[in-house]
């Protein structure tokens, strides 16, 4: 699994059958500090996940395991919206009402 924040939506209105009734983001990667790590992914949205919310999400033949996504061709999918998260004991990020706050 890894850490990405919600950048955007993506819309696709012809798309194979098996992608039907999925919504799909665009997600900008965050390294374990809170910081962009450079890239973005396009992920099947599993769990209702919002622009600007952190959410961690699974590749490759993982992102095939969920409910959402079982047997349908896809290579990313969000699994989870990140509440808070800390390393080596100092919180790193933390979700707030209006979006989320990261730790100074």
């Amino acid at each position: 699994m890894q850490l990405a924040r919600v950048a955007g939506t993506l819309v696709a209105t012809r798309k194979d059958e098996g992608l039907s009734g999925l919504s799909f983001r665009v997600l900008e990667v965050l390294g374990v500090d809170g910081r962009k790590s450079g890239g973005y992914v396009v992920a099947v949205d599993g769990v209702g996940a919002g622009v600007g919310e952190v959410v961690l999400y699974a590749t490759g033949s993982s992102a095939r395991q969920t409910t959402a996504t079982r047997d349908r061709p896809c290579d990313a999918v969000i699994m989870a919206i990140v509440d808070s998260w800390e390393v080596g004991g100092e919180e790193v990020y933390r979700k707030t009402p209006a979006g989320g706050e990261w730790a100074s």
